[in-house]
């Protein structure tokens, strides 16, 4: 092994190297993680609604000559009023988990999925809430790869993209040429009739 500059050994071969986290930012396994539901903003717009309406009341019980509130301090009470309403219209209940949406997702894009992975964002003016989620098809490795919008409120797909994969995947099963598990396609320039190189897949060791 080389040596590294800050101390200790380097690895030889890049199969040895592991990425993990310290010890001091790896919690484990602490269980599923569960999505906070987008209704929870129409707490915040009761809130805006509710202070609003007090600072108003304030202003027109403090009549025009009072000293700490004035016209400015009631513009900004109807500014607070319109930003609560927004929150309230807004809050749309979450009814479509991160579990439904993949069951959508696959239902619509026709291949059994694989890998995958969701998050949950916000689309449109009315900020309604929509599964972003990101398939690889369930062959090793996967031969496609696709994003699909899933509306969280009815499960619905809104939009979906899919195409070949190309990204570079390592077996995790042995190879039907029977090459060994693990064995990555790496692509091997050629050249063609016109001298210009080109790129095929190979299975070889490198």
């Amino acid at each position: 092994m080389a040596d590294d500059p800050l101390g200790g050994p380097l690895p030889n071969d890049d199969a040895e190297v592991r990425d993990e986290l310290p010890e001091d930012l790896d919690r484990g396994f602490v269980g599923p993680y569960t999505f906070p539901n987008n209704n929870k903003r129409r707490i915040t717009g009761t809130l805006y609604l509710a202070a609003a309406a007090a600072t108003l009341i304030v202003v027109w019980v403090a009549g025009s000559d009072a000293v700490l509130t004035n016209t400015g301090v009631a513009i900004g009470a109807v500014g607070l009023a319109a930003v609560g309403a927004y929150q309230l219209v807004a809050g749309y209940s979450t009814k479509v988990d991160e579990n439904e949406a993949l069951v959508a997702a696959s239902r619509d894009l026709g291949f059994a999925v694989g890998h995958a992975s969701a998050q949950l964002g916000w689309r449109g003016f009315a900020s309604r809430p929509t599964w972003r989620m990101l398939v690889y098809s369930a062959e090793d490795p996967p031969a496609k790869r696709g994003m699909v919008l899933v509306d969280a409120v009815n499960g619905g797909v809104v939009d979906r993209y899919v195409e070949d994969n190309p990204e570079d995947w390592i077996e995790t099963v042995p190879s039907a040429r029977g090459g060994p598990a693990g064995e990555q396609a790496t692509p091997a320039a050629t050249s063609d009739e016109s001298g210009h190189e080109s790129a095929k897949e190979s299975n070889d060791d490198v």
